[in-house]
């Protein structure tokens, strides 16, 4: 049975009662440091009271001495306590950011597809931005605890002196708080719709980075930055009217906290010139209504953070809580490496049936680019089971009853389009770094030269995307790492597109001698890879329409002739 740090938050207000939850410990000594700290600068203006209280009735060095004395203990217990309270608050604070962001990155790559409207770049602001100010409520709850000391102490001290001072602090902070929460609600909505703004600013920005070489391609670079200076200037205006909003907040707390603290004084000046108070009590009062500003500014921003944690944990729970598209199954795949299609249906697939058995190499020439997408898509398990029709067997099991993961494991499918990572050669091939197979899938896949080309060998730097390497050598790239993988089922897609035909020649025969008793599947019009393929099957129309070996079809069969001789 789960326990409650590892159930799944569904909710904003169930994200933030995790985090509270799970840091009660540092939580409960920070505030009881912060409430030491504050309970300490309130003692500080009550001890002047004291001892000029003293000071009049009694002048003697003994006195002035023990009065300097407690007035070091007092500040000594402040310099500590805000010390070590803030840093078990930021400690637990950073440590709780980092298991959201965890958490949402997690997610983000869950293996099955989730039904999320949002983007890369907004997942990424949220694993971000927002993990870190959800986690700040660690923050806020312990300093609002602590400055509610501070108002209930400094009212207690001015209580004793006068009845009057000590009320005056309790319904002038009610009121505060009152009109302050009122505000906050503007906050934490103006706030949400900023930090989804923002995040969707961020997402074209990757967008238009993943894009950038098509964009030059056509020319269409003035049309991508003008597209995104208009998400960009939507998400700007939002951020100003936050600021604006924030602005009249923090002025009118400014404002109202003055005023009270003024009203102390006042009164306090009254009762000591009336004689309702003793000149220490006076001090004691004008000390405590200056001090009280700082704990009252505190205590009044708690709202404001408290709204802009809850925005930022019910954007979170937007990925969170999203059900997946399919529930995975629970078993593994057995040892082997048949793959069979029956009757598969989907986009531009229509009744796709056929069979792989274990060790072949297939090679699937599919005359429309789309429907070799959409069977990779299939064996990749991008798509769910009950999204099709058909059924997909590995090694003589349905995809539906087999783990997602398990089967990802078992089968690789290698998009044209793989990423490649800031990193070096070496941890692009092998992300892991547990691949025995790295020297094999160098050479298989052609990558020996541009191995060979730089001093550091497979240690040369790779800058994000791959953009210090020509497009060539991404794919082959790519391709080595999805050799390096050595799993019992591979299945390729368009391998060799960027590369010329010798190297393609090349690389086919290495494939070929690498995989030779693993079974792989090559979706291609590569003549090359087609010739070194034990069987080659046609893909037309969303069917296979024909079953030999490449060089049979090519003296019967026309139309493949010309759809894959160059």
């Amino acid at each position: 049975m789960p326990t409650p740090d590892t159930q799944q938050p569904r909710t904003g207000a169930e994200i933030l009662r995790t985090a509270l939850r799970r840091n009660v410990g540092a939580m409960v000594w920070g505030t009881l440091l912060m409430g030491l700290y504050q309970a300490g600068e309130t003692a500080f203006p009550i001890a002047l009271g004291l001892i000029v209280e003293h000071t009049m009735r009694d002048r003697s060095l003994g006195a002035l001495g023990l009065s300097i004395a407690a007035l070091a203990v007092i500040i000594t217990t402040v310099s500590l306590s805000w010390r070590f309270g803030m840093r078990i608050l930021q400690k637990a604070n950073t440590t709780e950011a980092h298991r959201w962001r965890v958490r949402v990155a997690a997610c983000g790559l869950q293996p099955v597809a989730r039904d999320v409207d949002l983007k890369s770049g907004e997942v990424l602001t949220i694993a971000t931005e927002d993990a870190d100010q959800t986690a700040d409520i660690i923050e806020v709850v312990p300093l609002l605890i602590s400055s509610l000391v501070a108002v209930l102490v400094t009212a207690i001290a001015l209580g004793l002196a006068d009845i009057r001072l000590g009320l005056l602090v309790i319904v002038g902070t009610f009121a505060i708080l009152t009109i302050l929460s009122v505000m906050s609600k503007r906050i934490g909505s103006s706030t949400q719709e900023q930090q989804a703004r923002v995040a969707r600013a961020g997402a074209k920005v990757a967008d238009l980075i993943s894009g950038l070489r098509p964009l030059h391609g056509f020319g269409g670079n003035h049309q991508a930055f003008l597209s995104y200076r208009k998400v960009s200037t939507e998400a700007k205006h939002q951020a100003v009217t936050v600021a604006k909003v924030s602005g009249v907040y923090a002025g009118t707390a400014l404002a109202l906290n003055a005023v009270l603290a003024a009203a102390v004084t006042l009164t306090a000046g009254w009762l000591a010139f009336s004689g309702g108070i003793t000149i220490g009590e006076l001090v004691m009062a004008v000390g405590l209504a200056q001090f009280i500003i700082e704990p009252l500014k505190l205590f009044s921003e708690m709202p404001k953070y408290v709204m802009i944690a809850r925005a930022s944990a019910e954007r979170m729970a937007l990925v969170l809580a999203a059900a997946p598209v399919t529930t995975p199954g629970p078993e593994r795949p057995a040892a082997g490496g048949d793959v069979e299609l029956d009757g598969v249906r989907y986009g531009t697939l229509r009744q796709l049936k056929f069979q792989v058995s274990a060790g072949e190499l297939v090679a699937i020439a599919a005359y429309q680019p789309r429907a070799a997408a959409d069977l990779a898509a299939v064996l990749a398990v991008n798509v769910p089971p009950d999204a099709y029709e058909g059924m997909v067997r590995i090694s003589g099991q349905e995809l539906a009853d087999l783990s997602v993961e398990a089967v990802r494991e078992h089968m690789l499918v290698n998009p044209y389009d793989a990423e490649i990572f800031a990193g070096t050669l070496r941890t692009n091939i092998d992300p892991s770094g547990t691949s025995r197979m790295v020297p094999e899938a160098v050479e298989a896949s052609m990558l020996t030269d541009v191995v060979a080309l730089h001093r550091e060998g497979l240690d040369y730097g790779v800058r994000d995307r791959g953009a210090n390497l020509s497009g060539g050598q991404r794919q082959r790239l790519s391709l080595a790492r999805a050799l390096a993988a050595d799993t019992d089922v591979l299945v390729l897609h368009d391998p060799t597109t960027a590369v010329d035909a010798v190297t393609e020649q090349l690389i086919a025969r290495g494939v070929a001698k690498l995989r030779r008793g693993r079974t792989t599947i090559v979706l291609t019009s590569s003549p090359a890879i087609l010739d070194a393929a034990d069987r080659v099957l046609v893909l037309d129309d969303g069917v296979i329409t024909a079953e030999d070996t490449h060089r049979n079809l090519l003296a019967t069969d026309e139309e493949y002739c010309s759809a894959v001789a160059r």
